[in-house]
């Protein structure tokens, strides 16, 4: 008699987490590409993970940015110097602009009487 195989219908990609080296399913990460602005090599996230070039994936946490950082991620995944300067003043900040939450805050007006 054959024996039954149950295979999952919608099996997620796996990649791994430059930061904290895990692996799990794509949607879990954020993809980023290397861009280039004024000559430089930057990383850029890629919320589409449609841009062209090679991915790198990061979980959306701080504490992965920074390990990434201090552990020469980047430069590794893209295979070339980047440089992580701006990731490294802030990369609670780029973290949370990726994952569509606003570093900048709003102020409304109450009332008209302010003017």
């Amino acid at each position: 008699m054959r024996e039954k195989r149950y295979v999952s219908v919608q099996q997620q990609p796996q990649r791994t987490c430059i930061g904290c080296r895990k692996v799990v399913d794509q949607n879990q990460l954020q993809r980023w590409v290397l861009g280039n602005v004024d000559g430089r090599n930057i990383p850029v996230p890629d919320p589409t993970r449609r841009l062209s070039g090679r991915g790198a994936w990061l979980h959306p946490h701080p504490e992965c940015a920074e390990c990434a950082i201090k552990r020469g991620a980047f430069p590794r995944s893209f295979r070339t110097k980047v440089d992580v300067s701006s990731l490294l003043e802030s990369p609670e900040a780029k973290v949370r602009t990726q994952t569509g939450e606003s570093t900048f805050t709003v102020v409304q007006p109450e009332s008209g009487s302010e003017i």
